[in-house]
């Protein structure tokens, strides 16, 4: 408390003694990337028909608002050549298919073509264990913190990547992290979430993401620079971080984003 207060005063006296000038900031000017947000998300018990791609360019520093990406012409094609097209809702820079036909471990080529270049890359669509049981606890250095754990089974004939999603009513973002069955191949797991601000009657939404080793690298790269709350990894990104999208036009102009393709589980719970 000492340091603060000091601190303070310190910050006090620098602002009586200094005198007002204006400081005009040279900063460096690029062209704008396209951002491509394409996370194919198939929620179990659903058919995962309906399916949006978001595409955006980066902006100045100073616009508080994301310039999104017009006109684009988006496909995804699968191994038997089946297209699904992707078009624009509006002039949103999001891109809609209402036809898309999700099969486990089938192969995607994602293709976008945008102002002359063409954007291409290639996944499969990973599965995900069904969350089997919720447990809520009391947990925490102080013993009054709500834990909560999403239990599930993992398979384990292969190795495993997931993605945990946490939707809190307190956080304006999503909470994100991605974890691996290393070490408890073939066990029961869990994800787990512990925080002084969870209360009786919150609603806790909760999204199990089966995912790439690639994918849970990359992701990992992402929440370490954003403290792990994320309007989408693609909104604003906070660094140049390669995802595994190639423009095919021009191979030095790459994109930001990433294509990949999961199946998910997904649980609401109410805090008792």
């Amino acid at each position: 408390m000492k340091t603060i207060i000091k601190y303070f005063i310190l910050v006090i006296s620098f602002a009586f003694i200094s005198c007002e000038e204006v400081v005009d900031v040279d900063l460096n000017k690029s062209e704008p990337k396209l951002v491509i947000d394409a996370s194919i998300k198939w929620e179990k018990g659903t058919i995962g028909n309906e399916q949006t791609i978001r595409l955006t360019t980066t902006g100045d520093y100073f616009n508080n608002t994301v310039p999104v990406a017009n006109g684009a012409i988006v496909t995804i094609t699968d191994s038997s050549n089946t297209i699904f097209n992707f078009i624009e809702d509006g002039l949103t820079g999001y891109y809609k298919c209402t036809n898309f036909n999700p099969v486990l471990n089938e192969v995607y080529t994602l293709s976008v073509a945008y102002k002359g270049q063409t954007y291409t890359s290639t996944d499969k669509l990973y599965s995900v264990p069904t969350i089997t049981t919720i447990e809520q606890d009391l947990n925490g250095i102080t013993g009054n913190e709500i834990e909560l754990k999403f239990n599930f089974q993992d398979n384990g004939t292969e190795e495993n990547y997931y993605m945990e999603e946490y939707k809190v009513p307190f956080r304006p973002f999503p909470l994100l992290g991605v974890f691996n069955d290393e070490f408890t191949n073939g066990n029961e797991m869990f994800s787990l979430i512990i925080d002084e601000d969870l209360e009786a009657g919150q609603n806790i939404n909760f999204t199990l993401h089966g995912i790439s080793k690639r994918y849970h690298n990359y992701m990992n790269i992402l929440i370490g620079i954003s403290g792990g709350l994320s309007n989408g990894p693609f909104s604003t990104p906070a660094a140049t971080v390669k995802g595994n999208i190639i423009n095919q036009t021009n191979r030095s102009n790459y994109p930001l984003g990433y294509f990949r393709l999961s199946e998910v589980d997904v649980r609401n719970y109410v805090i008792q």
